[in-house]
């Protein structure tokens, strides 16, 4: 298949990687001009494609919209006061220049944040709109259905949990820190190597107008994943306050383990 990932970042660079291997012509996009030789050098087609919030595709570069299926990969900003209307802008302009291009099937790469903070087990049906537990979570409850409700091509959703893997591990932030607040919350946490199976798997599968809940099976308490977490790396552990909430939220991955019968790594 033709493969066009819009966001070559963390996650994109490395799927982009993987689905080269296994055989698929693929595109991808970065905003910046020194990023084009690093992806051409991985067999990557490279794009300077940019959402300020609207695309800025140059003339030369919209082959990037010929292909198959693309994996929309561009999460919201999270400190600014209008998360919500710019990100809704990024996601009606690409869903205007997918509607004129061949793009046949959309992976849209989400996250549990959708869900409310204190919601307790959440599966896929289990969110509200404005409800989130951040701007950034509704602005993806909104994008999510602006795209799944779109009839000009099919849509998969992906909502990943936090995410590790990489040079990405979330402890690095919280070494040393004290008096966190919930503690025995359950981490609802993926890594990038699952993150990039799943997608893959739905892609050649052609899993269409589904929504997932993508996190691995450990739900540890925060204070155990978090300190065991600094002690692999030879951190200073963070610790935590005194926790008596009881309602903490945990996303549920049945629905994924049954569909796609995936087994986390």
């Amino acid at each position: 298949m033709i493969i066009s990932i819009l966001g070559c970042g963390w996650l994109g660079f490395p799927l982009a990687k993987h689905l080269v291997h296994k055989g698929h012509v693929v595109k991808g996009s970065t905003t910046s001009k020194e990023k084009l030789e690093l992806l051409q050098a991985e067999s990557i087609a490279p794009f300077l494609i940019r959402l300020t919030p609207e695309l800025e595709t140059p003339k030369k570069n919209t082959d990037f919209w010929n292909a198959n299926v693309l994996v929309l990969n561009i999460p919201p900003g999270r400190k600014r006061d209008d998360v919500i209307e710019l990100h809704i802008r990024q996601i009606l302009s690409v869903k205007k220049a997918v509607i004129n291009s061949p793009i046949e099937f959309v992976i849209f790469v989400s996250s549990t944040s959708v869900y409310p903070k204190f919601a307790g087990a959440v599966g896929e049906a289990d969110t509200m709109p404005g409800k989130a537990g951040s701007d950034s979570g509704n602005a993806l409850l909104q994008a999510e259905k602006i795209l799944l409700q779109n009839p000009s091509f099919e849509t998969t959703v992906i909502r990943f949990g936090g995410l590790t893997g990489g040079n990405r591990n979330p402890v690095k932030y919280m070494t040393g820190k004290k008096d966190l607040p919930n503690g025995n919350a359950p981490v609802n946490m993926i890594h990038r190597d699952d993150c990039i199976a799943i997608i893959s798997q739905i892609i050649e599968e052609k899993i269409t107008g589904e929504i997932f809940n993508a996190v691995s099976d450990d739900h540890s308490a925060r204070k155990e994943y978090y300190t065991q977490a600094a002690k692999n790396l030879n951190l200073k552990p963070p610790t935590f306050s005194e926790d008596r909430e009881t309602n903490h939220k945990l996303v549920k991955n049945d629905k994924l383990k049954s569909r796609l019968g995936y087994i986390f790594t």
